[in-house]
């Protein structure tokens, strides 16, 4: 069986591999295994984003004193990131198919340098068949560094990898032009960059998971913005990956359209990195309405009104309009201190080059 695509990242979440109890679902996360094992012996590379650390250790420890939920996580997390890793190693062994551990923190992705080294490791395993399992190491994770969920992370890895598909698996079949539970309520097959939602998402958060479907959607939107597919599924139900993935496919699901114009993969990296901003670059009204234009255009000294924060070359800085508003992130080329020494020179070098510069 073909499937088109030669790189996917998949994401399975809390709610597709918790119990009701919470506790590990493992016959949900064997069928799913069988089906990522179909598609890797179909010749597709697959970067799995895999919840249920926490859920798995969970079932293994009996607690006799309230913990506070991040002494929990922590504690659940260090059980059960062993307890989950051998299980899919156990499981892809039967297929005769090796998978390794990735644990990351929102810290590995804060420099450029860090950035390409978690790529390497992982492309060296796609290279040699073997399947990577990546989670957020939530056991040295702290709360303001912490990923919004696995939603997030499996944005970053898609765009990192260049995969050519993000699927969402989650405990719904995907983004309804109603509340879910509604007889009336249809799934949403398509979503077209540009395409206004903002009156189908439903603000709660998921039982197990620590975002919801305004999260799911944002993540979605931002990366086929950036030109991968996104695909929002039930990981329930039955067979749904090979399902999805099939030429001319009918399983029901949520697509996000990539956008027609993809970018690089630089400016993917800066497309993710404002939780590490160091600074802000304050641009007056001509600066906003050149960068917003059809030409490239850099973030030039002259169109800048003031400076924020301290940071070195090559950090990430925020773009402010003169509004207050954040309008995108980039890559300065200069230390703070002499930065300030240029603010509204013309003809000096640009602040951010273009090629170093993501708008929102």
């Amino acid at each position: 069986m073909s499937y088109r695509r030669k790189r996917i990242t998949v994401k399975i979440g809390s709610n597709v591999l918790a119990r009701p109890d919470g506790t590990l679902d493992i016959t949900r996360m064997s069928a799913l295994t069988d089906q990522i094992a179909e598609l890797h012996k179909a010749g597709v590379e697959i970067i799995v984003i895999s919840s249920g650390a926490v859920a798995s250790g969970r079932s293994e420890l009996k607690i006799h004193r309230k913990l506070d939920a991040v002494s929990a996580r922590q504690l659940f997390s260090a059980v059960g990131q062993a307890k989950l890793i051998n299980r899919y190693y156990e499981l892809f062994r039967e297929h005769n198919i090796a998978c390794g551990q990735v644990l990351t923190t929102k810290e590995n992705f804060s420099t450029r340098r860090q950035y390409l080294t978690q790529k390497q490791c992982m492309e060296v395993m796609l290279e040699n068949k073997v399947i990577p399992i990546v989670n957020e190491n939530d056991t040295i994770s702290v709360t303001e560094l912490m990923f919004t969920d696995n939603d997030e992370l499996s944005g970053l890895i898609s765009a990192m990898m260049d995969s050519e598909t993000l699927v969402i698996l989650s405990n719904i079949d995907g983004i309804y032009n109603g509340a879910p539970g509604q007889a009336d309520s249809k799934v949403i097959p398509e979503i077209h960059p540009g395409q206004e939602l903002s009156q189908y998402i439903q603000l709660g958060k998921s039982s197990f998971g620590r975002g919801g479907m305004l999260t799911k959607c944002n993540i979605a939107r931002k990366v086929a913005d950036e030109g991968i597919e996104v695909i929002i599924a039930n990981g329930k139900k039955e067979n749904i990956l090979p399902n999805l993935l099939r030429e001319n496919s009918s399983a029901i699901c949520t697509r996000f359209i990539p956008s027609a114009n993809p970018i690089s993969s630089i400016k993917r990296w800066i497309a993710h990195s404002e939780g590490f901003a160091k600074g802000e670059l304050h641009i007056n009204a001509g600066a906003v309405q050149a960068i917003h234009s059809q030409q490239a255009v850099s973030i030039l000294p002259v169109g800048v009104t003031r400076i924020e924060g301290d940071f070195e070359k090559d950090d990430i800085v925020r773009i402010i309009d003169p509004d207050g508003n954040s309008i995108g992130v980039g890559r300065i080329a200069f230390d703070s201190e002499t930065a300030r020494e240029f603010i509204g020179h013309q003809g000096a070098k640009p602040f951010v080059h273009y090629d170093y510069l993501y708008l929102d």
